[in-house]
């Protein structure tokens, strides 16, 4: 059997993480909590050195290294902050750092990484595909591979987190955070459990890259046959042999969410939280909006990272407005005549609806003569202003037409 990772270790990567991490602050949701009827709080790794909690579990990992295992260097594999945060601690540490990550990953992470002095290799479409290209370099070079989530010094310092929230919020009642391959969840779940056995711990995955359900449904790690997700940095395709181990023993529930609610629990966070979080990192905002799980509060959300991509970002806010029923697109079909247009947009502007972009397509083989398309994208106050919007032009006599509408 695999031993599970102790408090013991959890608080003796506390001590070597001392002025190294700093201790992330815990913020209020005042729409979370009126969600959800009581407390809840934000856990801010997104503001953590690096951009995430990752260099919590590097670090310790790292700066345990013999003098001649730093000599040889280290090696990692990561779509963006297990690569930042093994170059920062490396760097700290008095080490060479080698990252392998997918020729995907963001642009951003990619110069963060380089940034920290970290040599970068670009190879694979995943992680996992990164991950197989990191091993065959540690077992070419001699370098130190330093495991993303998969090594009980990994799991130890990411378990500090959950020690900096039992004493910022001593009468937590639950913990939700994202799971990828498992790192910070075992590490959380240890400490969590070990001082407070009545806390839950919730994880949450992309339901598109989600490898936790059928592999704890198999009882073993369980490799996805394909996976994608806004979510980079939770695109994990199977879990590691020692965090399932501690998964399966310690966490209450893991549970999914859809992009939609992704990109929804971003757009809360940003407008209303004020917080920059990647999306991997909202995924713990994104179970408590959808109600993908019952909670007792107060409850804690992890916000893991704040890595983002601006023009990630930019794509994800239209389609947080979208799925929030605040950003519309439909295609109206009119007569084609002078002046049909301006009657168009007139009727859209007295609805206090804000048109973003307009084309028009006569091309259609499915017009009749005479009729034009008209493609609108419109900005709305929600759902409800959106229904009133298409209501008032169905009954002005415009076709209203929704994508899969002939």
């Amino acid at each position: 059997m695999t031993e599970l990772v102790g408090l013991a270790d959890v608080r003796a990567a506390r001590d070597l993480l001392a002025g190294v991490t700093r201790t992330t602050p815990l913020e209020p949701s005042r729409p979370l909590s009126t969600a959800l009827g009581g407390p809840v709080w934000l856990k801010c790794e997104n503001v953590q050195r690096a951009g995430s909690y990752k260099v919590r579990g590097a670090y310790v990992r790292i700066s345990r290294l013999s003098a001649e295992e730093r000599s040889r260097g280290v090696v990692a594999a990561s779509a963006g902050n297990h690569a930042q945060g093994v170059a920062l601690a490396a760097g700290l540490v008095g080490t060479h750092a080698t990252v392998f990550m997918p020729v995907n990953a963001p642009l951003p992470k990619v110069a963060a990484t380089k940034g920290y002095g970290a040599q970068i290799e670009l190879v694979g479409n995943t992680v996992d595909e990164s991950l197989v290209a990191a091993q065959t370099f540690a077992e070419r070079t001699g370098a130190v591979l330093i495991h993303p989530f998969d090594h009980r010094d990994v799991i130890a310092g990411q378990g500090t987190v959950a020690l900096e929230i039992l004493e910022q919020c001593p009468d937590v009642k639950t913990i939700v955070t994202g799971v990828g391959g498992g790192g910070l969840i075992s590490g959380m779940a240890v400490a969590a459990k070990a001082l407070r056995p009545d806390v839950r711990v919730v994880g949450v995955q992309a339901a598109s890259a989600a490898a936790f359900p059928p592999s704890l449904a198999a009882g073993e790690p369980v490799r996805l046959p394909a996976f994608s997700t806004i979510a980079d940095g939770i695109a994990v395709g199977r879990p590691g042999e020692l965090t399932f181990t501690h998964v399966r023993k310690l966490v209450d529930e893991v549970v999914t969410v859809a992009e939609e609610d992704i990109s929804r629990a971003l757009l809360m966070l940003l407008e209303r939280g004020k917080q920059v979080v990647e999306p991997a990192g909202a995924v713990g905002v994104a179970a408590l909006l959808a109600g993908a799980v019952e909670v007792q509060t107060p409850v804690v959300a992890v916000l893991s990272g704040g890595n983002i991509d601006p023009l990630l970002m930019l794509r994800v806010i239209e389609h947080g407005l979208a799925a929030a029923g605040r950003y519309l697109r439909v295609t109206v079909r009119c007569s084609d005549r002078p002046g049909q247009l301006a009657s168009l947009l007139a009727e859209i502007a007295e609805h206090r609806a804000n048109v973003v972009d307009v084309e028009h397509q006569r091309a259609n083989p499915h017009l009749r003569l005479g009729e034009v398309e008209v493609a609108l994208s419109v900005e709305t106050r929600g759902v409800a202003h959106s229904d009133t919007l298409i209501s008032a032009l169905r009954a002005s006599g415009y076709q209203v037409v929704f994508a899969g509408e002939a």
